[in-house]
């Protein structure tokens, strides 16, 4: 739609200007005006205005300006209806609606704000999108953004993610995290700097091309850095070596089926009941149907297949497989008791 108006717009720049040029080259050669004359007589001309000729036509240049208010007639009145609908409808349309989606930034809470939308952002996007996450995506390529803005459910920030002001601009203080996915890496770090002085407490996941960055943005204050190239090689290594568990889990993790769910649970909001007490007397309670397939310790170690005997904390938190369904019932059984 969007390429459309532009379209009708050019060709209503045009026809008017072949218009207005036929007509100034036309009083020149029948009236012998100058070009200043030309153009003036043209334009009133074409607009139908009325205002007094120049000087005194010939029957020549009589017929001539009948001819160009007959054809230029319908030509301008398209034109300017053309443009003025390609403004109204473009400028001003997402103007307005830029302005409204800034009223809602200002109350966000708890958001995630995503600096890219290329490739890896949104694949993140899409991700945040389907565990109903609020997102603010931060973009200053024009073409890109016309993708953002046919996304209803998708609030944007249009400007460089490097400049301060553009993150202040997301309320980056009240955001629980950041994803940067810029595909160059000194970009990333400029804004895991700025992002960890205005939000010392916030999550900040990095993309980075260069191995060598992975030290530097850490330093910087990134909480995890991703490299897609490292990630995707090891990928298609293990489709030949062990391609049914790269099928497994891509099962789980990437097709966001309502049938299965890999999930963290916290465990800060724990019950009295299951506070301090082993696993296996958990499990004996645990009639959700979800399987306790991990947990994360206080201490950021993890633990794949945890035994009978680990004693559940406030400050742990447990990876869980089932429908979501089941989750859901796992999470009241933590919290609840019951």
């Amino acid at each position: 739609m969007k390429r459309k108006k532009l379209s009708n717009a050019i060709i209503a720049v045009v026809l008017l200007g072949g218009v207005i040029t036929a007509g100034v080259v036309g009083y020149m050669v029948i009236e012998k005006m100058t070009f200043t004359q030309a153009f003036y007589m043209t334009i009133i001309t074409i607009a139908t205005v009325g205002f007094r000729e120049v000087k005194p036509l010939s029957p020549t240049g009589m017929y001539f300006t009948a001819f160009l208010i007959i054809f230029s007639f319908g030509i301008f009145g398209y034109a300017a209806t053309t443009l003025i609908q390609y403004v109204v409808d473009g400028t001003f349309r997402n103007f307005y609606i830029y302005r409204r989606v800034k009223r809602k930034i200002e109350h966000l809470k708890n958001h995630v704000v995503v600096c890219g939308y290329g490739r890896n952002g949104r694949q993140a996007v899409s991700e945040l999108l389907e565990h109903n996450v609020s997102i603010v995506v931060i973009e200053s390529n024009e073409q890109v953004m016309e993708n953002v803005r046919e996304n209803p459910r998708l609030l944007y920030i249009q400007g460089d993610a490097t400049h301060d002001e553009v993150l202040n601009s997301c309320h980056l203080r009240t955001a629980k995290a950041l994803i940067t996915t810029l595909p160059v890496d000194a970009h990333n770090l400029f804004v895991v700097l700025t992002a960890r002085e205005i939000n010392p407490g916030m999550s900040i996941i990095s993309r980075a091309s260069d191995e060598h960055s992975d030290v530097k943005l850490k330093r910087a204050g990134a909480t995890n850095v991703i490299m897609p190239d490292r990630i995707g090689g090891q990928r298609m290594a293990k489709m030949v070596v062990q391609p049914d568990i790269v099928e497994f889990l891509e099962f789980m993790m990437l097709q966001s089926m309502e049938n299965v769910a890999l999930e963290e649970v916290f465990c800060e909001n724990i019950s009295d009941r299951f506070n301090g007490i082993p696993l296996r007397e958990f499990d004996r309670h645990n009639d959700s149907g979800a399987n306790i397939i991990g947990m994360k310790r206080a201490d950021q170690s993890i633990v794949i297949n945890p035994l009978p005997e680990l004693i559940l904390t406030p400050q742990d938190k447990i990876f869980a497989l089932g429908t979501r369904i089941q989750i859901q019932r796992l999470r009241k059984l933590l919290y609840e008791g019951v």
